[in-house]
């Protein structure tokens, strides 16, 4: 998979919408990441956000993931990262933020977590 195109798809999964990322989650469209996550937040009570398929993300991406884990959990719904690729998963661990989100292998999991 060509993971210099990004892409941000929701899916609705009965009660659960995964926000499927694809690509370089950086300045150029953290935006549209953010709202995609807000807007999912606000259609459903648990939200997950898939970043198998992210090869690099920068400070305004994790700056958009923190935002929707406190929305969430000022709304008490449940939100966590899932299926966290490598390149991720090293910026979220230098940030400590790995201590934070919670964090499933695959949607599955997260949708009965």
């Amino acid at each position: 998979m060509n993971t210099a195109e990004n892409e941000c798809v929701s899916e609705t999964l009965g009660d659960y919408i995964l926000v499927r990322l694809r690509g370089e989650v950086d300045l150029s469209w953290s935006q549209q990441v953010r709202r995609a996550i807000l807007d999912a937040l606000g259609a459903g009570s648990k939200v997950g956000v898939e970043l198998s398929q992210v090869s690099y993300i920068d400070s305004s991406g994790i700056a958009a993931l923190v935002e929707g884990f406190q929305s969430a959990r000022g709304k008490s719904q449940q939100f966590g990262l899932v299926a966290v690729s490598k390149p991720v998963m090293a910026v979220l661990q230098l940030a400590r933020l790995d201590k934070v989100f919670p964090i499933f292998p695959d949607a599955e999991t997260a949708r009965a977590g």
